[in-house]
């Protein structure tokens, strides 16, 4: 039976096993074996090289719906990343072949309703398959370069985060045919109602994965990639500062200074129309220019920019 606590890292290792089984599925996915004795989930989290704080976000979610984690900087990326990438290999390679054998050994695959079972199984199978592949291809590339602090190009969390869905209409077609027409055979029927329970397990199992997901890991990256943009205007602002020979104001024309000076002042793209007696569209193009030139998209690093190049005084700063 599972008990409804928040888990610490001083906690036994065994208990939490004790205490709710269930996660034994993710202890393979962390790096963890069996065979801990009587350690604490710090100690065998120090062992296997795996982040505590990052291992008792995830248990405290799937086993308690924890989830307040929009601000937490503790998390670790890198043990994210290795737990979902290691949750993919277990599902495609293990769990749904294994579900799979065990419909096709409950069922009669010349009879017509067997053959629909399987059918809808493996559409299933097949969707599931293709979504973890194109996390895989895309999406986890894409946070290794984060890590790494390399360029990322146009492609963000939130373009996962809102086509994140799992597949699951032919899941529900499966285990409504196999609720509503099983075998009367009595061995048929027991080894078919031993897969479906594996199938409801295996569906719950899934829709933690995607909490994990959606809760833990879509945040910690969204924080990764504020970083990232920071760290790019920092790169970009230290370059124009220390141009050796260069002035980088040169690099605009001077209704494009006008314009940042405008921008740094405070004032919206109307105002700056008005001010400058250009129109609204003048005044976006040149904001266009002037990020694509320059290389800063964000008010802050304009700023700088516009102080450190003698374009306004820091006096007349709107802050």
């Amino acid at each position: 039976m599972k008990k409804q606590k928040i888990y610490e890292a001083s906690d036994k290792m065994i208990s939490l096993i004790k205490d709710n089984y269930d996660l034994l599925q993710s202890l393979g996915s962390f790096g963890i074996n069996l065979g801990f004795g009587d350690k604490t989930v710090q100690e065998i989290c120090e062992d296997n090289g795996v982040d505590t704080y990052t291992f008792l976000a995830v248990v405290n979610l799937t086993i308690n719906g924890y989830s307040d984690f929009d601000n937490d900087e503790q998390l670790s990326v890198p043990t994210l990343l290795h737990y979902l990438e290691a949750s993919h290999v277990y599902y495609l390679d293990f769990q749904l072949p294994f579900i799979r054998r065990e419909l096709a050994e409950s069922i009669d695959e010349r009879d017509r309703l067997g053959m629909l079972m399987m059918k809808l199984f493996d559409e299933y199978a097949c969707e599931i398959r293709k979504h973890m592949l194109f996390e895989k291809k895309t999406l986890f590339p894409y946070v290794n370069s984060l890590i790494g602090g390399e360029s990322v190009g146009e492609y963000s969390i939130e373009t996962f985060s809102k086509n994140h869905e799992e597949p699951a209409a032919k899941l529900k077609e499966l285990k409504m045919l196999i609720i509503k027409y099983m075998p009367g055979d009595s061995r048929r029927n027991n080894m078919l109602m031993a897969t479906l329970h594996d199938i409801y397990n295996n569906e719950e199992w899934l829709s933690l994965h995607a909490q994990v997901e959606d809760k833990i890991f879509v945040p910690a990256i969204r924080r990764l990639e504020q970083l990232h943009k920071q760290n790019d205007v920092t790169k970009n602002i230290s370059t124009m500062v220390f141009k050796s020979g260069t002035d980088c104001s040169d690099m605009l024309s001077e209704r494009e200074r006008d314009v940042i000076v405008a921008l740094v002042q405070g004032m919206a793209n109307k105002e700056i129309a008005d001010h400058l007696c250009i129109s609204v569209n003048t005044v976006i193009t040149h904001r266009r220019n002037i990020a694509r030139k320059l290389q800063i998209r964000s008010p802050a690093g304009l700023t700088i920019y516009a102080i450190v190049n003698g374009l306004v005084d820091i006096s007349t700063v709107k802050l």
